[in-house]
């Protein structure tokens, strides 16, 4: 079963390479486990500090059954915002679903 994906795009244009970026990564993650009920991404740019360059935040939201799972990652490349925030979310599921099968 594919999980339902909402993107958000907050003060951005929205991407249709960004978006088949996302989709594909999450996809990746639906292989490690069967559990992802809703993904919801959100990409936007919170920091309006003039000294530190533009900032992008990527931000993943995953609704397991049971309970859910946020990852928010920061960089001043919306791209490397979004692959750090999924690397990050895959050594989570992978935490999660070790920490399942040990406690079988």
């Amino acid at each position: 079963m594919k999980p339902a994906v909402d993107v958000v795009y907050r003060d951005l244009d929205s991407s249709a390479a960004l978006n088949e970026i996302i989709l594909k990564k999450l996809e990746k993650l639906s292989r490690f486990t069967d559990q992802i009920v809703h993904s919801r991404v959100v990409l936007d740019t919170p920091h309006h500090h003039k000294h530190k360059g533009k900032q992008y935040r990527a931000s993943i939201e995953l609704d397991f059954k049971g309970h859910p799972l946020a990852i928010t990652q920061d960089d001043e490349s919306i791209h490397v915002a979004v692959r750090d925030a999924f690397s990050s979310a895959e050594r989570k599921i992978k935490q999660l679903v070790a920490r399942q099968r040990n406690s079988r």
